[in-house]
Order: C-alpha cells, then sequence, then structure tokens
C-alpha cells in the first residue's frame, strides 16, 4: 500500500478515545471534502512510501499496543488494505477502520469508524468548485454504510459546523436500518482549539437532547494540528 505516515499515539476521537493505537495512515481519497484536515495524504494518491504488509507489521510490532487504526485519506481506495487487515488480524490486532463508507472491499475490522460526509463538506467555494460536482455524487452510499453496520462493531461519526446540520443527519439515518443512538457521534467541525470550544456549547446540548454521542477531537487539543499524532 502506499503509506503516508505510520505512528504511535493515543485515538484521539470516537468510541475508543485515549486508547494507545498504532495508526497507519494510506494515501488518496475519492473526496475532496472543503474543510479535510489531512490534505498532505488525501489528495495526491502517488505520495508516500509503497509498503508491503510484513513491512508495515515489522513498523508497529514494537509500540506498546494491540489497537491499530487505519485511517487515510481513504483507506478503502487499495485492494491492499484487505490482506493487510487479515494479516493485522492473525498477528492478534484489535482493527478500526476509518472510513468515508463511499466504497467497499472485504476487510477483517473489529470497530467499522464510518465518517459519512453531510452536505457542508462539499467544496463548492474551493478552486472555483471544480472538485465539488464529484464530491456530492459520491460523498454518500447507503449501500456500502449498511454492509460496515454487519461489521463486529460500528460507529457514524458526523462532522457538524451548524446546528442545522442535525436534519441532515436525521435524514440520514432514517435510511438505515435501526441505529443505536449511541453508535451515532457528533464531531465539531475545526482544526483549532479555538474554532472547536465554541461549537461545543451548542453541539453537546443536541447530543444530550437526542441521545448521540458528543465526539471531541482531543488530538488537536494535545498536539495540534499536525502530523503524526
Amino acid at each position: 500500500m502506499n503509506i503516508s505516515e505510520i505512528f504511535f499515539s493515543l485515538q484521539g476521537e470516537g468510541k475508543l478515545t485515549g486508547v494507545p493505537s498504532a495508526f497507519i495512515r494510506t494515501t488518496g481519497c475519492n473526496l475532496r471534502c472543503a474543510w479535510c484536515d489531512t490534505p498532505y495524504t488525501s489528495w495526491d494518491a502517488e505520495k508516500g512510501e509503497r509498503l508491503s504488509g510484513e513491512e508495515v507489521l515489522s513498523r508497529i510490532e514494537g509500540f506498546p499496543t494491540r489497537y491499530v487504526v487505519i485511517t487515510g485519506g481513504e483507506p478503502m481506495l487499495d485492494a491492499d488494505v484487505t490482506p493487510l487487515t487479515a494479516l493485522l488480524k492473525e498477528h492478534g490486532y484489535h482493527i478500526t477502520l476509518e472510513t468515508a463508507a463511499t466504497l467497499w472491499r472485504e476487510v477483517c475490522c473489529d470497530l467499522a469508524g464510518m465518517s459519512p460526509k453531510l452536505s457542508n463538506s462539499t467544496p463548492w467555494n474551493r478552486e472555483e468548485g471544480r472538485f465539488a460536482e464529484a464530491h456530492e455524487k459520491n460523498r454518500i452510499h447507503l449501500e456500502v454504510i449498511r454492509r460496515f453496520m454487519a461489521m463486529p462493531d460500528y460507529e457514524l461519526k458526523f462532522v457538524i459546523d451548524k446546528p442545522g446540520d442535525l436534519a441532515e443527519v436525521k435524514s440520514l439515518l432514517a435510511t438505515l436500518p435501526r441505529v443505536d443512538p449511541a453508535n451515532v457521534l457528533l464531531m465539531p467541525q475545526g482544526v483549532t482549539v479555538d474554532e472547536l470550544r465554541p461549537k461545543a456549547d451548542w453541539l453537546v446540548a443536541i447530543c444530550q437532547s437526542n441521545g448521540f454521542r458528543y465526539c471531541p477531537r482531543l488530538q488537536i487539543e494535545w498536539f495540534g494540528q499536525r502530523r503524526g499524532t
């Protein structure tokens, strides 16, 4: 696979927040979110280092954890994600796969960390909107989401920019098999603490009233917006 970076850190988002984890970040993405926080790896599939599954395994074996997070970019773009997850599972790792849930491959996965993109992600105003139409067409694939929901465990993380985004979340959930509200995580949009904190006030209240989980982006509080965290 083309790998942007491999590092050891604490998981800052989702159900496993705070868990020491090995992160494997792939390159390339089929979407172009307006607020993308990893453009260095998402928008050029040729960047990074080409590594075999065995080479990836050798780099994480020294980390003091049995939890691994495969993230991106969009890791499901690369067919080699299938044998990589099988290898990691064979060696006893708990695997979280972070994905926008627009593409499907057979993978070994203990926690499907899905982040379906709401309309607030469409880049209408960036680069004269040249990626907007393709992004809008591809950002939601209900059948892929349903297949990931059949994994041993899953979470649906939604990036929320304004209170009105909640209606879109509820509309999407209504098209899916019954979703436990505890599997719905609402995460404020922002890449700095100053951007995140003002949104926390009203987003926490929304979570309380709907039984959803509030999903902080603790890696930003801990380390700032930088690579390898």
